[in-house]
């Protein structure tokens, strides 16, 4: 078989570090899945509805760095469009391919199906540009210099990258790639690291105690090794957000929890507002994670780094990327680190649990004991993602939450896509009854791919953050009641599932440690109180129910 355009393609997805394509197969992109069939280091992976496949690949891409995606044209990445959108809010870089009508049938302006009937073939793509860094309409000429030109700045900015593939130039002839991809990295000007390397020296020298806050961008940006290594030789106080959870080991000393300003627990609130300075590494401060942007932090206080600037208290410095500006802070901190407090400080441990009734409280607790090192956890929005934050994370953690773009239903085929990464692995997956009925066909998927998630699913009666936020006793917070444990049955003729529906606490023990090493799909409903939440969820309805009703004058 002649090597074409499919091929190059399948290719540079490889040598980007993507082994699995999620996606939904439609006429527009079968010629192409041939050629993924037949490659030997990319597998397909079919999900039940595009949705969940942009999903699933979100989350393949917080454990793998990278994901891919196939959609048809028009109706499958439309349906995919707002998993997309989530990978472009938390920076995550989705390689997105549509596979659309043969490219002589779009220039004669053919009424086809799947479009809007109107002849104009670039709706879609025009669409996409607010959700995607790069986009590219393949053709014959073009394909490989555009492909490489998407993939590269996707990676580049960490965000999602369009491909539109003809169905016939998918076919179209083209040359093995001669070099591997690389992303290159843009050398700062020396004048510009020196004046930085000056402005942060003066500035550490002068405080008489420092803090580290990290969060998701260091994630992205692969810091998370070099950010422990620093914490490892040079001890501060530090802590991440919610968004950037797992990006310590959170069993070392001087991690003090997760910070959620106002909302935070004392200790935490405390070793980071009042340190002299806060060191802030790929920190975005967000509603959600902030109790409505209650954070304490001012200009004088703070070093900023961000993925190509950096701030020292109110002065910038452009085109220094995060990972030279910590390989300036570091050796500057641990010059003046003797003269500061050690860092010895723990994150606040959960308040024990005696009442013996299965609520928030007593699930947490309950978690918290179940935790192994290298777990993956994912955190569905709402209860299950703000009682997660205080959960103190053993070594080789991965946690996945999605607060910024908060769609409901995101992580139960983000699961699917995090266990195909990483097979290996347990995986705990966390989430509400109301979240789960927008994605559970992928349960399907799952048992169908052998996979062994534990599944912990929270049943209290429907939307009970909203309930939280706004009309406890609404109608439109309810949800209808499913019979949960039988899901996993139905939706696989040869389900060899567990389920178990618990109501105490000792039940939820016992489960728990039953699935510590899981041997196929585990489905635990537990049953908790519909208008009980946990604290850190109580302080941030609270200001988002003010936010929603606040009226401009």
């Amino acid at each position: 078989m002649r090597y074409c355009v499919a091929d190059y393609l399948v290719d540079r997805l490889n040598e980007a570090g993507i082994g699995h394509l999620f996606g939904v197969p439609g006429d527009y992109n079968l010629v192409f899945l041939d050629h993924v069939i037949a490659h030997p280091r990319l597998a397909w992976v079919g999900c039940a509805n595009e949705l969940n496949a942009a999903y699933a690949a979100d989350g393949y891409a917080r454990c793998k760095g990278a994901a891919a995606l196939l959609t048809t044209f028009g109706v499958g990445e439309l349906s995919a469009l707002n998993g997309v959108a989530g990978s472009y809010a938390e920076h995550l870089p989705i390689i997105h391919i549509v596979g659309a009508p043969n490219s002589h049938a779009q220039q004669r302006g053919e009424l086809l199906h799947h479009t809007l009937g109107d002849g104009d073939f670039r709706h879609f793509l025009r669409i996409a540009e607010e959700v995607s860094v790069a986009q590219a309409s393949l053709t014959p000429a073009n394909a490989c210099s555009e492909i490489d030109r998407v993939i590269l700045e996707a990676l580049r900015q960490q965000r999602p990258g369009y491909l539109l593939l003809p169905s016939d130039v998918a076919e179209a002839p083209a040359t093995r790639p001669s070099k591997r991809l690389a992303v290159s990295e843009t050398a700062a000007e020396p004048a510009t690291l020196e004046a930085f390397r000056h402005c942060a020296q003066a500035k550490i020298a002068e405080s008489r105690s420092v803090a580290l806050l990290a969060d998701f961008l260091a994630q992205r940006y692969g810091l998370q090794k070099t950010l422990q290594q620093w914490m490892n030789s040079t001890p501060v106080p530090h802590a991440s957000l919610l968004m950037g959870k797992g990006l310590f080991d959170e069993s070392q000393p001087g991690f003090l929890g997760t910070y959620s300003g106002a909302a935070s627990q004392p200790p935490v609130k405390q070793g980071i507002e009042g340190a002299g300075l806060v060191i802030c590494v790929g920190v975005k401060f967000t509603d959600t994670i902030t109790a409505g942007f209650s954070q304490k932090l001012s200009l004088q206080q703070t070093i900023e780094v961000q993925p190509n600037a950096v701030r020292v208290g109110e002065r910038w410095f452009s085109g220094i990327s995060m990972a030279q500006a910590i390989a300036i802070l570091q050796p500057l901190c641990a010059r003046q680190a003797a003269s500061w407090p050690e860092a010895t400080q723990r994150p606040p441990a959960l308040p024990a649990c005696e009442s013996g009734k299965l609520d928030q409280h007593a699930f947490w607790q309950a978690i918290q004991n179940a935790l192994q090192p290298g777990d993956i956890i994912l955190a569905d929005q709402g209860t299950a993602a703000f009682g997660a934050a205080a959960l103190t994370l053993p070594a080789g953690v991965t946690f996945i939450v999605q607060p910024l773009w908060g769609s409901i239903g995101f992580t139960l085929p983000a699961a699917f896509g995090a266990q195909t990464a990483w097979p290996n692995r347990r995986v705990l997956l966390l989430i509400g009854d109301g979240s789960a009925q927008l994605t559970i066909q992928e349960l399907g998927s799952m048992q169908r791919d052998g996979q062994k998630p534990v599944i912990l699913l929270l049943n209290n009666e429907g939307y009970t953050v909203e309930r939280a936020i706004h009309g406890p006793e609404q109608r439109y917070n309810d949800i209808a009641a499913w019979d949960w444990t039988r899901l996993p049955q139905a939706m696989n003729v040869d389900s060899l599932a567990e389920c178990w529906r618990v109501t105490e606490t000792a039940q939820l023990a016992a489960v728990l440690e039953k699935l510590a090493s899981p041997e196929r799909l585990a489905l635990v409903e537990v049953v908790l109180p519909k208008q009980d939440i946990p604290e850190l969820l109580r302080a941030v309805t609270s200001s988002l129910g003010k936010g929603n009703s606040e009226m401009e004058h």
